[in-house]
């Protein structure tokens, strides 16, 4: 049942607090579910005892908890002449779009398969977006949904929507503690020699790009860790990898990617010309937010994956990958490095050293004063045994060859102390005086 507080006759009110506002502040509480109460009314009523929770008198900044009654009284005096925001009229294709993006919905929120091209939300040249078609979600007298969280334009997949301020407050939660589960797939260039592993590299705004462009900043960018899984590849051409953010930096996963030297295919703006494969495939980015696994407000857990877009899926039979061979399942621990895991590891780590040595010698060779950053390297995140430090004394592995006459060390000798001035000779007899 809805209440209009603007009615004169409009009587005391009786809300019952949902799991999504669940440790919410009764003020905040009016803000989200009756924003036409200002602060001052809210307050005025809890002082005079006119707002009641389970009958008991409250203050503004007293938390809710679920299942609790909470009484309001008729009025709100800021209410009074305001007029209700208006919606914006959805032409039919609009219509038809979002219709079309829909996978579920639920109590508490609306997911939507994003298709790529497509911007989350509007700029200063972007009329086109997922935020101007959330009108389409709502009925007559419900709130408009709201984003919790974005993929980028060229990115497509899982987008999760609020369906109330309530359920977008716990969402936002969801994804800024990172309880949230997110498994991409991409389809990248070149096969990663660890085929299974995290990379950890910090990511700033790249100067001079005006904020639009992103890059690897070991010394002062942002923490930025990525999980990876080489799912199958195409001979050396091409692979497909599961990714999984473990932070949520702009463009991490283009930008990780393309600092191991295996951009995502398509993306032009982080892997340049070796972005793009030769052939029939296509030239758009392929980079699909696949599965989404995120608590929902009542307890339970929504768990939903979207559909690949058409150039995504026709890429994927032409290179031959079976979309049944990933499951996009979040990480849940790795089993212990096997002995052939840990060559690869520290073969990938060799080759990025050299790498990087070689761009040091390049610059000396050139006469410049370049120092360059160490190179981003991958390390598998599953733990390698420790190995056993070597006996006190002990010589190197395999040890010398001993001499035809084995026997003790004889002691180092000693250098001879430096030379030291002799001391004054100490004076005897009468001081002269002065």
């Amino acid at each position: 049942m809805s209440f209009d507080p603007t009615r004169p006759d409009a009587g005391v009110r009786q809300f019952t607090v949902r799991a999504d506002d669940d440790g919410v502040r009764v003020d905040r509480w009016f803000k989200r579910h009756l924003p036409q109460v200002g602060f001052a009314t809210v307050s005025r009523w809890a002082r005079t005892g006119q707002i009641r929770v389970d009958g008991k008198r409250v203050k503004p900044e007293d938390r809710l908890a679920t299942g609790q009654t909470l009484r309001v009284p008729p009025g709100g005096d800021e209410a009074k002449g305001r007029a209700a925001p208006k919606r914006r009229a959805l032409t039919p294709e609009e219509e038809a779009q979002a219709e079309a993006m829909l996978i579920t919905r639920t109590r508490s929120a609306l997911v939507l398969n994003k298709p790529p091209g497509l911007a989350t939300q509007g700029g200063t040249k972007t009329s086109s977006h997922v935020d101007g078609l959330l009108d389409a979600y709502a009925d007559e007298g419900e709130p408009r949904p709201r984003l919790v969280h974005r993929l980028d334009k060229d990115t497509s997949g899982v987008l999760l929507v609020a369906r109330s301020p309530g359920s977008a407050a716990f969402y936002s939660k969801r994804f800024s503690g990172r309880s949230a589960k997110k498994v991409y797939w991409a389809l990248v260039v070149g096969v990663p020699d660890v085929k299974q592993g995290t990379i950890d590299a910090p990511i700033a705004k790249q100067p001079g790009s005006g904020g639009e462009k992103m890059h690897v900043d070991v010394e002062g960018g942002q923490t930025a860790r990525t999980l990876y899984r080489v799912v199958d590849k195409a001979g050396n051409s091409a692979s497909w990898v599961e990714l999984q953010p473990l932070t949520g930096r702009t463009h991490q996963l283009r930008v990780h990617m393309a600092a191991i030297g295996h951009p995502i295919v398509g993306d032009g703006k982080y892997g340049g010309p070796d972005a793009f494969l030769t052939g029939s495939i296509s030239r758009k980015m392929h980079l699909h937010a696949r599965r989404l696994v995120i608590e929902e407000p009542d307890g339970e857990t929504l768990d939903v994956s979207a559909d690949l877009p058409e150039h995504f899926a026709a890429s994927m039979v032409q290179l031959g990958f079976d979309e049944h061979a990933s499951d996009a399942e979040p990480d849940k621990g790795r089993p212990p490095l096997t002995k052939e895991d840990r060559k690869q590891v520290a073969k990938a780590h060799a080759k990025q050293y050299r790498k990087g040595r070689r761009g040091e010698r390049k610059g000396r060779a050139e006469g410049g004063s370049r120092t360059g950053k160490a190179p981003v390297g991958v390390k598998d995140d599953r733990k390698a045994p420790a190995t056993r430090a070597p006996a006190k004394g002990a010589g190197p592995r395999g040890g010398a060859k001993a001499g035809p006459k084995a026997g003790p060390a004889k002691p180092a000798a000693r250098k001879p102390a430096a030379a030291r001035p002799p001391a004054a000779k100490p004076r005897t007899g009468p001081r002269k005086p002065r």
